[in-house]
């Protein structure tokens, strides 16, 4: 993260007596968040490939949700009024100490008017934090031209098809599903066809 915010992260850590972990790379998620259970404490682990700018609003989001246990248990939506209230509340400091680069800033100040689910649910915020990102060795499905053949991670190839609402319907050619891609889906071109 960056470096001026490190030392209110370690504050909340000790202060909410939470586990904090730094985990590899999840595709399905970039943070995550656990209630005190039992005899164990608050969890909360965020991604290690993140950039620092959005390793930090990973990790804001995850302790807006530890604020929001705290204070309201399971009477509060996960992404209710009650969590984005705490988030733009926790999100103050770091603007504060003018932590942020000016384009991502903006963009945050935005997304606060009704912070989403994730980051990456806006587009906009997950585009703004992806510029900073050090390994461009991917493309994103929506820099693809329609019909492009790319391949996923797994070796699975796809054919990329059009927009369907926020998402890109692509065939998979190794079974002919069709899948629903988000157009921030980092993918790799398909050599050989």
């Amino acid at each position: 993260m960056p470096a001026p915010a490190a030392p209110i992260i370690a504050k909340w850590i000790d202060y909410f007596q939470c586990e904090f972990k730094i985990s590899k790379n999840r595709t399905t998620k970039l943070g995550d968040y656990r209630h005190p259970f039992k005899d164990k404490g608050h969890k909360i682990s965020v991604n290690n490939d993140l950039n620092p700018y959005a390793f930090l609003v990973t990790t804001v989001h995850e302790f807006a949700h530890l604020l929001t246990w705290n204070d309201h248990k399971h009477k509060a939506k996960p992404h209710g009024t009650e969590w984005k209230h705490n988030f733009k509340r926790m999100m103050n400091p770091f603007f504060d100490l003018h932590v942020f680069p000016a384009d991502i800033h903006q963009t945050i100040i935005n997304y606060l008017n009704n912070p989403a689910a994730s980051s990456c649910t806006d587009l906009r915020l997950a585009r703004a934090l992806k510029k900073y990102d050090t390994h461009l060795s991917t493309t994103r499905i929506e820099e693809l031209p329609l019909n492009t053949v790319f391949t996923l991670k797994d070796g699975r190839k796809f054919t990329k098809g059009e927009r369907i609402r926020k998402r890109y319907r692509c065939v998979c050619l190794d079974n002919g599903n069709t899948y629903l891609f988000n157009p921030l889906a980092e993918v790799l071109l398909a050599t050989g066809t």
